[in-house]
């Protein structure tokens, strides 16, 4: 059976007896969806359609996303992308490139059966198994397959008083950036992008990464900045822009999504400038907390720099089972000595067409 959106079904009953009721939605077409997302308090952007139109506009990824209703009552909601790749097989992601994307629960007493009514229809799409990105108020399993650490920084009192909350490292980064004559704009036009798009190439070639295709930031450029849920800051010396960053916001929650800067420029401490540049400017527009992204657990370099920022660190676990509810391991990649000798000596257009070609099979 084929579940075309907005169709509606009832799953099995509930320890109270009371039905449950699922509801598929496609966040392509109209607002219904973002509404709903607005009344979780930790709704964020890659929970909205406009995340959505973005994956599936880059990689053709199918959304199915799920409300759960209980005595007529919203109860849930679960965004999913489905991937179908010939070559990593099929499943059910929330969300693929979304560093957390927690379900949204409004009854914590119906998790239970929303998880019975989510595995049969993982069963019913023959998913290879459902993943999902954060998992401290829906714990699909008992176990997490993989943990990463999140970092979120309160956005509730004023700008100088956060500064003087930083860690002394980071003050003064931001000061020498400032006396190196490195100048800052917040905006939100394509061209923005274009700059950050060349720097996130170069970086992604020092980290031995293939980067996104250019199509995956021009849909990020079109779907969520233009229509005022996100910005980009730039850095420049002079002419030349030497760091960028991307931050994305929903309501009163914001992430910082994306860095990338000219390591030739590193002694200007640009990068602490655009953060900061963005805390400010998130500050000003009324956002309350702003998330660092997700880190690796044995990155510790990263970690105390995120700390720095006087950040509050949480666990945040991805959780992955089978149709039957089994657990599964995290999916291992290759060697990462050897990918990262490849891709960080290929020629950029190379990378870049490494990037085109990989990333539609990953998640």
């Amino acid at each position: 059976m084929i579940v075309s959106p907005s169709n509606l079904f009832w799953g099995q009953g509930n320890k109270n007896g009371s039905s449950l009721r699922m509801r598929v939605l496609d966040p392509l077409r109209g607002h219904e969806w973002d509404r709903a997302v607005a009344l979780h308090r930790d709704g964020n952007s890659f929970h909205t359609s406009a995340w959505a139109k973005v994956l599936h506009q880059t990689y053709k990824h199918q959304p199915f996303y799920l409300q759960f209703f209980h005595k007529r009552t919203l109860a849930a909601l679960i965004p999913l992308m489905e991937i179908r790749s010939r070559f990593t097989g099929s499943r059910g992601v929330c969300l693929p490139f979304s560093d957390v994307c927690e379900p949204l629960i409004f009854d914590p007493n119906i998790a239970e059966s929303v998880r019975d009514q989510l595995l049969a229809f993982a069963k019913q799409r023959d998913w290879g198994h459902l993943e999902i990105r954060g998992g401290k108020s829906f714990p699909l399993a008992s176990v997490a397959a993989s943990r990463f650490y999140g970092h979120t920084l309160s956005l509730s009192s004023n700008s100088a008083q956060i500064f003087d909350r930083f860690a002394g490292s980071v003050r003064r980064a931001i000061r020498k950036a400032e006396r190196s004559e490195v100048n800052t704009v917040a905006v939100e036009d394509r061209q923005a992008i274009s700059e950050f798009y060349e720097l996130h190439v170069l970086t992604r070639r020092r980290h031995g990464l293939p980067p996104q295709p250019a199509s995956f930031f021009l849909n990020i450029h079109h779907h969520l900045i233009k229509s005022g849920q996100g910005f980009t800051v730039l850095a420049r010396r002079g002419s030349r822009t030497i760091a960028a960053a991307v931050f994305f916001r929903f309501g009163k929650n914001a992430f910082y999504k994306f860095g990338a800067s000219d390591k030739r420029y590193q002694e200007f401490r640009a990068n602490n400038l655009v953060m900061w540049r963005g805390i400010q400017r998130l500050v000003d527009s009324g956002a309350e907390k702003l998330h660092f992204g997700r880190t690796d657990c044995e990155d510790n370099g990263l970690r105390r720099f995120k700390l720095s920022w006087d950040t509050e660190e949480q666990a945040i676990d991805y959780f992955r089972v089978d149709p039957s509810g089994q657990q599964l391991p995290a999916s291992v990649g290759a060697d990462s000595g050897f990918h990262k000798r490849i891709f960080g000596t290929l020629p950029l257009i190379f990378n870049r067409l490494a990037g085109s070609l990989v990333y539609p099979h990953l998640d």
